[in-house]
């Protein structure tokens, strides 16, 4: 049995762009660990909070609900303050992930590695996928952390720009700005896990995250076979390593 931890900004991203695999990896017999930097303070306020929850609290509990269904053992927070989308006054505020010093953030998830054992890490690319603070944060405290705890695969996630924006062209919605010249090219990517079989479960887990991902919003909305052209495979960068077709766990 091998392990694989993941590492990410808020709850919810992990379903995003990892949610196949973690799966995948529970079936196969591995032991997942899921570590998150914030409890996505930052994140949209929704109208079903009970009165005196706050945002924080939903959050915590809807990712261990999708966490027991990606299959994950163990789930670790951070502690940091969600540093909202780049630009905005939440970036520089005490105790955001943004502010924190890297080797102080790598060394607390290389704690967690080496408690694990871990075989495998999964991170973002240097962008952080869409220039999000938090995940630019992540690919360098994870980055860090693993030549630290010395975790032998480090595996950077991306989604497919130009599969999301078509999906978003088939489903009627307004395309978003381009993510610009800092992004991380789609030739950069040299790992494609398919993921096809674990689609259901990827989906109910972002159902679980319902503070965040609505009905209505493009991830629950899209059609089967639009989510699984876009979802159906999750992208990574390995760096000095050849194509793959699977994470080596």
């Amino acid at each position: 049995m091998a392990t694989l931890v993941t590492f990410h900004a808020h709850p919810d991203d992990e379903c995003i762009v990892t949610g196949g695999v973690m799966r995948k990896a529970f079936e196969e017999g591995h032991r997942v660990v899921l570590v998150v930097a914030t409890r996505g303070e930052s994140g949209e306020i929704p109208d079903f909070l009970e009165e005196g929850e706050e945002l924080w609290q939903r959050r915590v509990v809807e990712t261990q609900v999708a966490a027991d269904l990606l299959g994950v053992a163990r789930v670790e927070f951070l502690g940091y303050l969600d540093s909202g989308m780049m630009g905005d006054e939440l970036n520089d505020r005490p105790g955001s992930f943004w502010t924190a010093d890297v080797e102080e953030a790598a060394q607390k998830l290389a704690a967690v590695l080496r408690e694990e054992d871990a075989d495998a890490l999964t991170i973002y690319d240097s962008f952080g996928g869409y220039g999000h603070p938090d995940h630019v944060q992540v690919h360098r405290v994870g980055k860090r952390a693993a030549e630290i705890a010395a975790t032998p695969a480090v595996y950077e996630a991306m989604v497919k720009e130009s599969r999301f924006r078509e999906a978003i062209d088939r489903a009627g919605l307004d395309q978003p700005p381009p993510l610009g010249e800092d992004a991380v090219a789609e030739s950069e990517i040299n790992v494609g896990v398919d993921v096809t079989k674990y689609l259901d479960v990827k989906r109910a887990a972002m159902r679980a995250h319902a503070s965040q991902i609505a009905e209505h919003s493009l991830f629950l909305a899209l059609d089967d076979e639009t989510f699984a052209y876009v979802f159906g495979t999750e992208w990574f960068i390995r760096q000095g390593h050849g194509p793959a077709d699977t994470l080596e766990l």
